[in-house]
């Protein structure tokens, strides 16, 4: 009786260690503390409560204007989030003083004159602290030149490009916590060549200039090393805005694809998508950017079904794993749908803090605990943080900075779109669906950090004899 008791105890043991390496991912230094989450009650991102005077300043430098305009409203309502529940904890300790968070608006236009002009104004008359951005991996790469002239921190939370963090490039007051095209290319042949193991045909569409080009090159070379029995049987690449997608498409219909592989975002993706539907093309889309939940709407259940795409913001399934996971999400849903009155943010897109605004959010959270740690906003008591640390998202997943470059160590996950009587496995908590209308997140598989690692230059002095994991 003894040794069966014994024999049960362990097991126990054993069964309680694997569900914790399970949830857990990976160890972290740090996590979102959900006990100590301010009260949110009064937060609307059209109206922010910003304080001003001796505060930590954030400089969201982003499009406020413009085509892309809609892109710095979701930056900056996700980085105000985060100030806000940090504002309302009492705000953060810093040299010997508590101070709350000030997000200052700084519009770049999408523009690489705008951007130097703007940045520069942040640091030499707002004297804000951290620069936040950006969408375009060339705007961005002027704020990383801007932060390291003037050692003011840089967090690069959305440009995707491998070189921002290169040998030639590579500031120390540059953090890249954003996924890298690198990375989501080989997570997406990762996914077909290992997980899925069926489709073996791809045609590449993307978009003509660097992005474009570098995705499909890395979704090659991934094919290469995950996939090898897989065939690339068409490959174009095609002007920025088109309207008319109807050649590259009959293209497509003619080779015999199983799967078309694009980098385009919006307005593009969504033209792209919608047009193949009409021309009667149900292949599933691997994607990056084909997630907008109102052109999915438009698109439809069946015309959005077994889309495949890869986020920066995931767990595996069930999306809610614990009471707090819940609370934290029903806040945000419950604001969106009885107090957010204002366009944009009562539109779909703000549903849920999840997908790109999630991990935007998360981001930011990274970066004010930090702060936190670091007990201060001088830039170099900040990096000696930062370099080699790890974080957990309120969903679970954990991320770490490697040290020698500034670049993300992280999971990433594959979300496969399915009807809305099939969402319930990823949103388990009533209405158990993300959205009724279109497809969207069922089953999730996770792409392990250490099959993904970002690309590492060993021509930086810092990088060479280190290991891309960042031990």
């Amino acid at each position: 009786m003894r040794f069966a008791l014994r024999g049960i105890f362990i097991l126990g043991c054993i069964l309680s260690l694997l569900f914790s390496t399970a949830y857990a991912q990976a160890p972290a230094k740090a996590a979102f503390d959900f006990k100590s989450m301010g009260d949110m009650s009064d937060f609307d991102p059209a109206n922010p409560i910003i304080p001003t005077g001796d505060t930590i300043k954030i400089a969201v430098v982003a499009s406020f204007s413009g085509p892309a305009a809609l892109v710095g409203q979701i930056y900056f309502a996700s980085v105000q989030w985060a100030a806000h529940d940090i504002n309302k904890r009492g705000g953060i300790m810093v040299d010997g003083k508590k101070k709350l968070i000030e997000v200052i608006k700084a519009d770049h236009m999408s523009k690489p004159d705008q951007t130097k002009k703007i940045v520069e104004r942040m640091v030499l008359q707002e004297k804000v602290h951290v620069l936040w951005g950006t969408d375009g991996s060339n705007l961005q790469k002027i704020i990383n030149e801007t932060a390291n002239k003037y050692k003011v921190i840089s967090i690069n939370t959305a440009s995707l490009s491998d070189e921002l963090q290169d040998a030639t490039n590579f500031s120390r007051y540059a953090f890249q916590s954003s996924m890298s095209s690198d990375q989501l290319s080989r997570g997406l042949a990762y996914y077909y060549g290992k997980i899925k193991k069926k489709e073996k045909k791809f045609y590449i569409l993307c978009q003509d200039y660097l992005f474009g080009h570098g995705l499909a090159d890395s979704f090659k070379k991934g094919l290469m090393e995950y996939y090898p029995d897989a065939q690339i049987v068409g490959e174009d690449y095609h002007k920025l805005f088109l309207t008319d997608f109807a050649p590259y498409l009959e293209k497509i219909k003619a080779s015999g694809a199983e799967v078309i592989f694009t980098g385009d975002w919006i307005p593009d993706a969504a033209n792209l998508l919608k047009q193949a539907r009409q021309m009667g093309i149900t292949l599933p889309f691997a994607n990056i950017f084909l997630d907008e939940p109102n052109m999915l709407h438009q698109v439809g259940v069946e015309g959005t079904k077994g889309l495949v795409h890869i986020s920066q913001f995931g767990s595996e399934n069930p999306a809610f794993k614990t009471p707090e996971q819940i609370k934290y999400y029903r806040t945000w849903n419950d604001l969106w749908k009885n107090k957010w009155k204002t366009e944009p943010f009562n539109g779909r897109l703000f549903e849920h803090p999840a997908g790109n605004i999630g991990s935007y959010i998360e981001q930011t959270y990274w970066l004010l605990n930090v702060i936190a740690r670091a007990q201060s906003t001088d830039p170099e008591k900040i990096i000696k943080v930062w370099e080699g640390d790890s974080y957990r998202y309120t969903n679970g997943k954990v991320i770490s900075m490697r040290a020698c470059d500034h670049k993300a160590v992280q999971d990433l996950h594959i979300e496969e779109y399915a009807p809305p009587d099939q969402q319930k496995q990823s949103f388990n908590i009533p209405p158990y669906y993300w959205f009724a209308g279109t497809s969207n997140t069922g089953p999730i598989f996770a792409i392990p950090a250490k099959s993904v690692l970002p690309l590492m230059d060993q021509n930086l002095d810092r990088c060479k004899g280190k290991s891309a994991a960042g031990d």
